[in-house]
């Protein structure tokens, strides 16, 4: 066994230590402020509104470098083969691209397909190699048959046989639900439903065990691979033919990543400044997640207009 004089040793262990941090899916840091992509481009939901409305929520937050890398709007354009975000280069991605629930229609745009090849590739091994992504709203429904995104996202938007769905039962243990066994994923009618926390977890430590959230879909029978889910928050869908209790929020881990889904934040086409995205609680709640993905502390503060469980907290629009 040959033996590396001490400095040459160190030398090379600071290089192996630098040069793994330059890998892609590695780029992480671990002071300062917490380096956040939107991908944007198109949904079936107001993708414009809704990158303004998180880049102000993030910005407020003051914890947050934001960048937004924009889907070229022709998918048959040189520009949309070429499009290539540099996922490796943030801590933490939030997704909110929906090619699915007939995107265009309500827009008038061309339906979208799934992403570049290369850019489907680099996603999934930046979250494989440690990566964190914010599946953010309609981004839960997205891309039907992309078996990595939905093993991430782990219940999605689906029709009836197409995976497993989970609900919550009265004593708040998580009850799945097989194939063909209920509906296809929907939502009743949004409305001011209470959200209340299932166990503990770090985005929502310190915050009241449930609260109103104002004018929201609460998705019921989501449906997927269902692994590796972590349920956070649950809710009663406002469907009168139903009424169960279902996941609002929840985690899962694809590879080495993290990956948070909520179905906060609607924001339909001719929604100007919507409660849901007023809300104090998603306010506070979607800062403490990024924290959370970006494996830092979870230190944003729980604010004195938190909202109870008798009535929904909306801050005034930004000005």
């Amino acid at each position: 066994m040959t033996f590396l004089p001490s400095k040459v040793a160190s030398i090379l262990c600071m290089f192996a230590v630098f040069t793994a941090g330059a890998l892609p899916g590695f780029a992480k840091s671990n002071h300062g402020k917490i380096r956040v992509l939107i991908v944007d481009g198109f949904s079936n939901h107001d993708w414009q509104q809704t990158t303004q409305l998180l880049r102000g929520i993030l910005d407020g937050a003051g914890k947050f470098e934001v960048d937004v890398s924009t889907a070229p709007q022709d998918s048959d354009s040189p520009e949309w083969a070429a499009w290539r975000p540099k996922f490796s280069n943030y801590d933490v991605v939030i997704q909110t691209c929906n090619e699915n629930a007939n995107n265009g229609l309500l827009l008038n745009l061309k339906k979208k397909p799934d992403w570049p090849e290369a850019v489907k590739h680099d996603f999934a091994e930046y979250v494989r190699k440690g990566g964190a992504v914010y599946i953010y709203h309609a981004a839960e429904n997205a891309f039907v048959g992309w078996k990595e995104y939905e093993q991430m996202v782990g219940l999605s938007w689906r029709d009836a046989d197409y995976g497993t769905a989970i609900r919550i039962d009265d004593a708040g243990k998580l009850v799945r639900i097989p194939p063909n066994d209920g509906r296809a994923t929907n939502h009743g009618k949004r409305q001011d439903v209470l959200v209340t926390r299932l166990g503990n977890d770090p985005i929502h430590a310190g915050l009241p065990r449930a609260w109103m959230s104002p004018e929201m879909e609460v998705y019921y029978y989501a449906r997927g691979p269902a692994q590796n889910v972590n349920a956070l928050t649950y809710a009663r869908d406002t469907d009168p033919k139903l009424g169960l209790l279902w996941p609002v929020e929840w985690t899962t881990t694809y590879g080495k990543g993290r990956v948070y889904i909520s179905t906060y934040g609607h924001v339909w086409p001719g929604d100007v400044d919507p409660p849901g995205m007023r809300c104090a609680a998603v306010q506070t709640i979607i800062p403490r997640a990024l924290e959370w993905l970006a494996r830092r502390p979870v230190s944003f503060p729980v604010p004195t207009d938190f909202p109870g469980t008798t009535a929904v907290s909306v801050r005034a629009a930004a000005k």
